[in-house]
């Protein structure tokens, strides 16, 4: 740490405090990071002891190692913290708030009897379920509420549980980086200073080239070779048309739509392919589901799903006219709107961009330098009040309860549940971000960053490996962004590299680590009813999450050398 002549409490960060030797201070910067990945992977503990270790760890390393005031340790804590409040997890609130509209009003099974009727072909089922409306799930939600709805989705329709497990786990992938409402990316440009959009705008250039290949993939896990052989038309022009969206969206248009817009374009082309086309085998497929599922309930180790025989058999009663068919689709048809009316009409992105409050933090702002000496901007905090993503969420919520007729008391005793049931979450995102925002003032971040650089170039083919550890550790690709953002971007400078381009690979990355996430792994097997046999799924879904992530690595180290015309 070095003192300037401004104020004594000025704090600027020192890249090697520890015997002026860079690997040393790196090893024992990364310290908070080690205490993440062993709490969780290795001991086990529940992700919010794990975090608030972690924050602890770090908080002694900047004051002991780094020399940061205490004052100001503490009050980049808190900064962080009140950033995972809002709007990270006030985000993520509203948009699973508004899924549970839905589901209130009994709407819900009318968009689930909709995919229904829409193809009777397993295969193709699974795709609409798990790929398209699992990607709608994840651009609203996010937090692990897809895989457990469509899961269950998948069981009422003659799926065996690990079937229906895997499945949506690898359909999962897709939309993750552009989950809730874009929640990681934006969490990815507030703390590396870069424009979310311009992070966005690369994200769309890398993700979708996986997303092409997602639905051949469902059909594999479905019905094997055969299920490939037999739909991989209808399968190909389904991915194609969800990335070529995904591109459009995130690039030109608005990159907090881009799932939501990529998943209602992906069922418009299955409609639209199902008119022309059909898959061969379907009734055998279904029989090879059947006795598939049949085996597998007469097997100790599964639990049985309430309800699920009774959603299927309410889906077979109801008669979906053109009314309900829209009624279905007006929630998601309607955030649409709202959407493109805040990003896309000036008058109104101009309004609630000026409802914006800027706060600079109070007793931080001013005092913390960056390691090149000039005054850190990341002291300042945007109050996105009326602008954020979760806060137009809540608006669309109040629409669509008011035409589906549910009550103010039953929109409030939702809101609380969810806001109970997620605590602990809330209090994992806080101390995960807290963590990221102590690291990053005081210098733990930039000497990893510093440190990682010296590989040089090469490092553009590693760096969606960060994402990947990440998120397979906290279970989200927001907590891996908070995480790694700066430290990609930092290495990034270092390595002569393009900051941006490293900062998007972090979120690329985190996409395929979902797979491989305990937390992930718990959700979807308490919602299939495999609970204690998450180990199982794991294996057969690890060496998928392996390819992918080198696919992603080969891509981001290509287009930072002989493919950068591909970034914007």
């Amino acid at each position: 740490m070095r003192i300037t002549g401004v104020m004594s409490s000025t704090y600027q960060p020192d890249l090697a405090p520890l015997a002026d030797n860079l690997f040393v201070s790196a090893l024992v910067a990364f310290l908070p990071l080690a205490t993440i990945f062993v709490t969780l992977g290795v001991l086990r503990w529940k992700a919010h002891w794990a975090g608030l270790t972690a924050l602890a760890v770090s908080f002694v390393i900047a004051i002991a190692a780094y020399g940061m005031p205490a004052h100001l340790a503490g009050l980049a804590a808190t900064q962080g913290a009140v950033f995972g409040i809002f709007p990270i997890m006030w985000i993520v609130i509203a948009a699973i708030w508004f899924y549970e509209i839905t589901v209130r009003s009994g709407r819900f099974q009318d968009l689930r009897a909709l995919i229904d009727r829409l193809s009777d072909d397993p295969r193709v089922q699974a795709i609409l379920i798990a790929f398209c409306f699992g990607g709608m799930l994840e651009a609203l939600a996010g937090f692990g509420a897809p895989l457990a709805i469509t899961g269950v989705m998948l069981l009422t329709i003659g799926f065996s549980r690990m079937r229906a497990a895997v499945s949506v786990m690898v359909a999962n992938t897709a939309p993750v980086a552009f989950g809730a409402v874009a929640t990681p990316i934006i969490t990815a440009g507030a703390l590396s200073g870069i424009d979310y959009q311009h992070i966005g705008a690369i994200v769309g250039r890398q993700t979708p080239i996986l997303s092409v290949f997602i639905p051949l993939f469902l059909c594999i896990l479905v019905d094997g070779k055969r299920g490939l052989k037999e739909c991989w038309p209808i399968a190909f022009v389904i991915g194609l048309v969800f990335s070529l969206t995904k591109f459009v969206f995130s690039n030109y248009i608005s990159v907090e739509l881009t799932d939501i817009a990529a998943a209602l374009m992906g069922v418009a082309a299955t409609v639209i392919m199902l008119r022309v086309w059909k898959p061969r085998g379907t009734e055998e497929a279904r029989e090879r589901l059947f006795v598939e599922r049949h085996k597998e309930d007469q097997e100790a180790g599964t639990q049985d799903i309430a309800g699920a025989e009774t959603v299927a058999q309410e889906t077979e009663e109801r008669e979906l006219t053109a009314g309900r068919t829209f009624m279905a689709l007006f929630p998601y048809l309607l955030v649409l709107v709202v959407f493109s009316l805040a990003e896309l009409c000036d008058p109104v992105k101009h309004f609630l961009k000026s409802t914006d409050v800027t706060i600079h933090w109070p007793g931080s702002d001013g005092h913390i330098l960056t390691a090149g000496g000039k005054v850190s901007g990341a002291t300042v905090f945007e109050f996105t009040w009326l602008s954020s993503p979760g806060t137009l969420l809540i608006i669309s919520g109040f629409i669509v309860a008011a035409v589906y007729r549910v009550s103010l008391k039953v929109l409030g005793q939702a809101y609380w549940e969810n806001l109970v049931k997620m605590k602990f979450s809330i209090l994992t995102v806080a101390s995960v971000v807290a963590l990221a925002y102590v690291m990053n003032q005081s210098g733990q971040t930039i000497t990893m960053g510093t440190w990682i650089a010296g590989v040089g170039a090469a490092f553009a083919f590693f760096a969606p490996i960060l994402g990947w550890l990440g998120t397979a550790v906290t279970g989200s690709d927001t907590s891996a962004n908070a995480l790694f953002s700066t430290l990609q971007q930092t290495a990034a400078v270092k390595a002569n590299v393009d900051p941006a381009l490293m900062v998007a690979s972090n979120t690329s990355g985190g996409v395929v680590g979902k797979l491989v996430s305990p937390q992930n792994l718990t959700i979807v097997a308490t919602a299939v009813g495999l609970v204690g046999r998450e180990s199982e799924i794991l294996r057969k879904v690890v060496l998928w999450s392996v390819g992918l992530l080198i696919a992603l690595c080969i891509i981001n180290g290509l287009q930072a050398t002989v493919l950068s015309w591909m970034i914007p």
